[in-house]
């Protein structure tokens, strides 16, 4: 019997994007650019989820270039995956905010085992878009931050979602990270597509940290308040 381990690992392996894209944006996926981001993900799923113990889904925007863009893994940058994972990881060392609060919150909650034993997060679009910014420089970019990227993006949104919760995930909740256009966005496929009986939505770790970082510990109360309600 297949282990959500193997789900996950073969689920990353099977993502691509093969529809067009609005000019100018490029599409990112960590698992085809690079060949530290698949290695280090695998190790990390077969360290954390070589079971089948129920799990509820948590579900970001998509890929940023300085987290899951080089590890592979949500909310998870080259530091904490080295740092907290003891996992091995050979690409380039970077920072992300958001992969910073959510290890802080992961050990308050009890612990990266404890934790990864009860949920999985990923995105609502599960590979990432850049840029050119102004100063020629690639930036990340949402698949919310244009009409014409999210109809472009849409069928293989829902698809992925699909593909997830077929891998045996709870659908009672969805925990989504952002509480505004993550949040509108995927209420209203919930509305239409009825993936999940509930969703709640939480504060986005890098609007935290970016705006709110003073208050970080209120923050991670509320998650915690939020996550245990479903622990099984």
């Amino acid at each position: 019997m297949s282990t959500f381990a193997d789900r996950i690992i073969a689920f990353n392996q099977q993502l691509e994007y093969t529809g067009t894209l609005p000019t100018g944006i490029s599409i990112m996926n960590p698992f085809r650019d690079n060949d530290f981001a698949l290695d280090a993900s695998t190790r990390f799923y077969n360290k954390y989820y070589s079971d089948n113990h129920q799990r509820h889904l948590v579900l970001g925007i998509n890929p940023g270039r300085f987290g899951s863009g080089m590890t592979g893994v949500a909310f998870t940058d080259p530091k904490r995956m080295l740092s907290k994972s003891q996992i091995p990881y050979t690409g380039p060392i970077t920072h992300e905010p958001s992969s910073e609060y959510v290890y802080d919150m992961i050990e308050a909650f009890g612990g990266i085992a404890a934790f990864y034993q009860q949920f999985y997060i990923h995105s609502v679009c599960p590979l990432g878009f850049t840029i050119t910014g102004p100063k020629g420089k690639e930036v990340n970019y949402n698949y919310y931050d244009t009409p014409e990227l999210t109809k472009a993006v849409y069928p293989f949104i829902v698809e992925n979602i699909k593909k997830q919760i077929a891998m045996g995930f709870e659908t009672d909740v969805c925990f989504c990270f952002g509480t505004g256009k993550n949040e509108n966005f995927l209420r209203k496929l919930n509305a239409e597509h009825r993936f999940f009986e509930q969703v709640v939505a939480l504060e986005h770790p890098r609007f935290i940290m970016q705006y709110k970082s003073k208050t970080k510990q209120d923050y991670i109360a509320k998650y915690l308040k939020a996550f245990n309600a479903v622990v099984i």
